[in-house]
This record gives C-alpha cells, structure tokens and sequence, in this order.
C-alpha cells in the first residue's frame, strides 16, 4: 500500500520562508516576541509557504504554544437538529455561529454523548470535552451534578440560559424573564383584568421560577391570580376552568398551549381578546401554524447566543470580570391577544 504523504511542519515552514521556527510560531499566533520584531515582509514570507504548503497548525501544539486554540465546544442536552425551522435551538446557533466567526474560533458540536435516563450526559467514558478551550451549554434543563463537575475541574464554560443550581457562580447568558412578564401583567391590569391566571410548561427550569416570579411580582394587585395546571389536560378542559372562574386573561408559557386555546376560544364562538386575553411568555419552540400575533414578548436568543461566545472566550484567557451572569432585555411585542375585558364577561 502507498505510504500516507508526511505532514507538513513548521520545520519545514521555516525552511521554505528562511526563517526560524520561533518566527514561524509566532507567525501563527499572530503574536511578536518582546525582543523580536517581525518585518512585514518576513511575515509574508511566512504566510505565502503557509499559504502553498497547505499547513495546518497542530491544535495539541497550538494550545500548548497559545493556550487557547480557539475551538469552542457547544453541548446541548437535547438533540440539536429536530425537523422544522422554528425549533428551541435554531436561533441560539445562529448567533453563537456569527460570534464566533468574528473571534476567529471553530465550532466543535459534541455529538457522541450517551443519553441516560432520557437525557445526554456531558461527562462519560469517552468524552472529548477538553478538545475544546471551553465549552457552551444549551438545554431547556441543565443537569446541576454536571455544573457542579464542571465548576470541580475548572474547565471554562458557559450556560446559555441562566442557571443558580451548581453550588456555586454560574457564568450564564439568559434572558430578563422577569422583567418582561412583570410588563405584561401590569398592562393586564391596565386593560381591566382582575381575574387572571398563569400556565406553566410544568418543567423546573430556572426560566419558569423567573416567569412565575414576574407574574407574582403584580399578580397581588388583581382580585384572582391563580396557577393552573396543564399536565395531562387539553385545551378543552383548561378552558373549561378558565371560564368557570371568570378569568379575563391568561398567561401562558408554552406558545403552543397558547395557540391551542385560542383556537378552542374560537370554537365556542368566544372572541379572543374580547371574552378572554390570551399572552405567551415566549417565542414558539416548535413550528406552530397561526395567523394572529399574539401579545407578549421576544426571547433575544441570537444575541443571547453571540454574547455567551464572547463571554465563553473571556473565561477562557483569563479576562472575565466577577460578574459573570448577564440577563438581557426581552423585546414586548404588542400584539392582538391582550385588550379590555367584556364587561359581561368579566365576573369580578
């Protein structure tokens, strides 16, 4: 069999540019030596036998040269291309990709995660974690015994999404949740409703305690502000109890749930704001066909992603300040599922 063709090294760099294999190297990091200027045309010289050569640096090399071989791993705990072009992660990527693109870092997706118990775990026998320089985390949940691990070792990583369960400081990027449900109910309030009620998606991640906070922070102001279950209930029988207890407005967690009860709103020949508001506390994970604009807000999940690389890339050269959690705005978006309550409808 034909032997494989040798690798091409900076030895051979060096000797084709007629330079030495410290330049080379520095060359390579884009770096100069404090005691060593580089010519422009020396560095030309070297960026053309580059150039023709085909080289490509070693990362093992470059890291321990660099210490930062600007690949960035991205995990995700759930699998991160379902079918459909509105799924939870889609936007994430998009600006995680552009970031990373202006900081001259490659991507590297770790796909080879056994699933346990239903979910992808970071840490097993094979794990290629430390192929990267740092990593970012996506998941509606994130496993808090693997945040734990990752705080333990050290190793550089960011949450997308913000997270308080790892025992410790969490560098996360999330969204200002919050905030934008604490708006929505006080326009509710503004409109009129005194009775309303809040359905969760029933999960026990760190975004649904933000929302749950945002509703309660104003919830006190209205005569009735429940929580209503969805587990096991179709958008039948929660509107069902909704109207029993004469809620004005409902806000609902899960954009899905939203448009499903609008719909069966519509059935009963009920309007949708006038006889009940419907607002979503988010954006669609999963394509949901609608032709209203529904009251409530965008998630900024392209930023949330650019800025979790450009905060990932500050932990790992050492640069991050204390504060390492940052919540971003979310965008209200006015809408056509939030107005004044039917004073006939209205029971309060």
């Amino acid at each position: 069999m034909p032997s494989s063709p040798r690798r091409v090294t900076q030895r051979d760099i060096a000797r084709l540019a007629g330079v030495s294999q410290a330049t080379v190297s520095l060359v390579l990091n884009n770096r100069s030596d404090a005691d060593v200027r580089i010519a422009p045309e020396t560095r030309d010289r070297v960026l053309r036998a580059i150039e023709e050569t085909g080289y490509v640096a070693d990362p093992v090399a470059r890291r321990l040269a660099a210490r930062f071989n600007r690949i960035i791993g991205v995990f995700t705990y759930e699998p991160a291309f379902p079918s459909g072009s509105r799924d939870f992660f889609h936007p994430f990527l998009l600006g995680i990709e552009e970031y990373a693109e202006r900081a001259g870092c490659d991507l590297l997706l770790f796909t080879s995660a056994p699933v346990v118990d239903g979910r992808r775990r970071i840490f097993h026998q094979d794990n290629r974690l430390r192929l990267a320089d740092g990593c970012l985390l996506l998941g509606r949940e994130i496993d808090a015994a693997e945040l734990h691990r990752l705080n333990r070792e050290g190793f550089p990583y960011v949450a997308v999404g913000r997270r308080d369960d790892a025992g410790g400081p969490v560098p996360s990027v999330g969204a200002d949740y919050a905030t934008a449900v604490a708006a929505l109910v006080e326009r509710a309030l503004g409109h009129g409703h005194r009775r309303l009620a809040y359905l969760p998606m029933g999960t026990r991640a760190e975004s649904s305690g933000d929302r749950r906070r945002g509703y309660a922070a104003h919830g006190g102001a209205a005569e009735s502000a429940r929580e209503l279950s969805t587990a096991g209930r179709d958008a039948e029988a929660i509107l069902d109890d909704l109207r029993a207890d004469g809620t004005t407005a409902v806000f609902v967690e899960d954009f899905a749930t939203a448009v499903a009860l609008e719909l069966a709103a519509r059935r009963r020949g009920l309007r949708v704001p006038g006889d009940l508001s419907v607002v979503t506390l988010g954006d669609p994970t999963v394509p949901v066909p609608t032709e209203l604009t529904f009251t409530g807000f965008h998630i900024p999940r392209e930023e949330m992603g650019r800025q979790a690389v450009e905060l990932l890339t500050s932990v790992i050269d050492g640069s991050a300040d204390d504060v390492r959690q940052r919540l971003l705005p979310c965008q209200l978006v006015e809408g056509d599922t939030l107005g004044a309550p039917d004073p006939a409808v209205d029971r309060a």
